[in-house]
């Protein structure tokens, strides 16, 4: 009995879409909210643009992550 199961991913196009786009959105969050805070600290330049593009592309992700949990396949 296996514990986790393989999840082989989806054949719908729009589905695959949504969740290359889901990936896309909190790693690029997460890098510019990284870049944001190194750049604050070493240059003393403010970084508020970069990081609030990296909290909502964070947020953004994470909602969609929750509605795709809530679509099946066949829509």
């Amino acid at each position: 009995m296996a514990f986790f199961k393989k999840y082989s991913g989806t054949t719908n196009v729009r589905l695959l879409r949504m969740e290359r786009l889901i990936w896309t959105l909190i790693y690029a969050g997460l890098l510019s909210m990284v870049l944001a805070y190194f750049t604050e600290q070493t240059q003393g330049v403010p970084a508020h643009g970069l990081l609030t593009f990296g909290v909502l592309a964070v947020v953004l992700g994470v909602l969609m992550v929750w509605i795709r949990s809530r679509l099946r396949e066949d829509h």
